[in-house]
């Protein structure tokens, strides 16, 4: 499990995308590089990483359900995920 500082510096960067996204939009189209230069460096999407929800974890993140892979099987063998079951043939 990710320290909580982490997971929190995670949420602060993705309300920055949030509060910046239209600011960032309008200067990008209209080309002006020199005030994107101006903005905050967490207020671009790019610095955001794809965390598990409950957990924090960054790798084996699964996409769909937004969860990273230990915690999706754990969840699914536990029938918390509607329409998902292990596989045998």
């Amino acid at each position: 499990m990710a320290k909580e500082s982490v997971k929190a510096r995670q949420r602060k960067r993705e309300a920055m995308v949030a509060r910046y996204a239209e600011k960032r939009a309008a200067l990008k189209a209209a080309g002006d590089y020199a005030a994107l230069d101006q903005l905050p460096r967490n207020a671009s999407p790019v610095r955001l990483k794809n965390r598990c929800q409950l957990t924090g974890r960054p790798k084996g993140y699964i996409r769909y359900f937004g969860l990273s892979r230990v915690i999706f099987r754990d969840m699914a063998l536990n029938g918390k995920i509607p329409g998902v079951k292990k596989a045998s043939w």
